[in-house]
């Protein structure tokens, strides 16, 4: 007999429900200040808990940032994934996968480069942290799985091709020479790049 599956707790009900007021706290104060520039008092505040209660769910900005930014782009992949399905030239397919990434970060661009930052540096160990690189990891997939598209591409080939388009556009998005630089002007920089990479 198959096993009915449990209602949730008011208890987890409870946490859920205060999650979710955090993030939106969060998301609306670091779209509107700039993560820098946001007290976790002020977060805190806006969501109606305790400071020591918000730490309990997350225990820097950073992690804050994180926690607000990682359903963003996760939700950025997924629609670069189904744009690249349509797209039947390999290098077209590759930017349509990153396009919307590269949106998801240039929506606040000093956050964006913090949430770069706080991924490949911080606790690879805590859970929000891990789900940044998660997120890295799924992305690389998705764009060794286009590269695999390209009969001369093996798969060890691929695998290493797209982790270095990742790093190409990661660094197209952290660096302060591009800070000024648009969506499409940053689109553009990793095509170029891109571009040379896949000539054979």
């Amino acid at each position: 007999m198959p096993v009915a599956s449990q209602p949730v707790g008011r208890r987890e009900r409870n946490k859920q429900e205060k999650l979710d007021r955090i993030v939106a706290a969060a998301g609306e104060l670091f779209a509107e200040h700039g993560v820098d520039e946001v007290t976790t008092q002020q977060i805190a505040d806006k969501a109606d808990i305790g400071t020591g209660t918000l730490f309990l769910y997350a225990k820097t900005k950073g992690e804050l940032l994180l926690l607000v930014q990682n359903v963003k782009y996760a939700e950025a992949l997924e629609q670069g994934r189904a744009d690249a399905e349509t797209v039947p030239c390999v290098l077209d397919a590759v930017l349509a996968i990153i396009r919307p990434i590269v949106e998801c970060n240039r929506a606040q661009i000093d956050n964006g480069r913090t949430y770069l930052r706080e991924m490949a540096f911080g606790d690879p160990e805590e859970p929000r942290h891990s789900e940044a690189l998660a997120i890295v990891a799924q992305s690389e997939e998705a764009i060794a799985a286009v590269l695999r598209r390209d009969e001369r591409v093996t798969e060890g080939d691929a695998a290493t091709l797209a982790h270095i388009v990742s790093a190409v556009m990661f660094l197209s998005m952290a660096a302060s020479v591009n800070i000024a630089l648009s969506v499409e002007e940053t689109t553009q920089d990793i095509r170029g790049q891109v571009a040379v990479l896949l000539r054979r």
